[in-house]
């Protein structure tokens, strides 16, 4: 993995009502597996779908890099909730990638519902994490593990999905593969 492009995305992470912790523990856990990568954080974006889209796409066509990763905005509460926050990543994704599988989770404890996404364009790798902190560190320390294991990018999309369903209580929430 030589350069890996790590975006913050959230209404509230660009406002800076909530301060990211995510980037910096992703970042750390990337130079830990990778200590030769280049990695870089962009400034955080808004949830506007066309907006990630295209900073998705300048990156990837821009920089090539070997993984781009994308924090927050894999939740779809405002689907089921006027009240609830708008996330678009992972449509933004799905309408970007030339491949890709996905994973949803649905519960009751903070996640109505959330949407994983491992997929290529070209030659990079991108994914999404969620939000919150517990959930971002174990969805990308079982992306890392499942990448450095040679899977598929529909294993990978799993081992995420599954790593954010043990920060629950068993029971708590479920997972389904997206169809496609």
């Amino acid at each position: 993995m030589k350069s890996v492009y790590i975006l913050p995305t959230g209404d509230e992470i660009k406002s800076g009502i909530v301060l990211d912790l995510d980037a910096p523990e992703i970042i750390g856990q990337i130079v830990k597996a990778y200590p030769e990568a280049e990695v870089t954080r962009l400034c955080p974006l808004l949830d506007i779908e066309d907006t990630i889209f295209e900073k998705i796409k300048e990156v990837a066509e821009v920089h090539s890099p070997s993984l781009i990763i994308l924090i927050g905005g894999s939740g779809g509460g405002h689907r089921f909730s006027k009240t609830l926050g708008k996330d678009f990543t992972h449509s933004a994704l799905e309408r970007y990638l030339d491949e890709f599988a996905s994973h949803e989770i649905y519960g009751k404890n903070g996640h109505m519902w959330s949407k994983l996404v491992c997929g290529k364009k070209g030659e990079t790798l991108i994914i999404n994490v969620p939000g919150p902190y517990v959930e971002a560190k174990a969805a990308c320390e079982a992306f890392l593990n499942s990448y450095t294991a040679g899977k598929a990018i529909d294993e990978i999309s799993l081992d995420m999905a599954n790593a954010v369903l043990a920060q629950y209580p068993v029971g708590a929430a479920e997972t389904v593969q997206a169809k496609k």
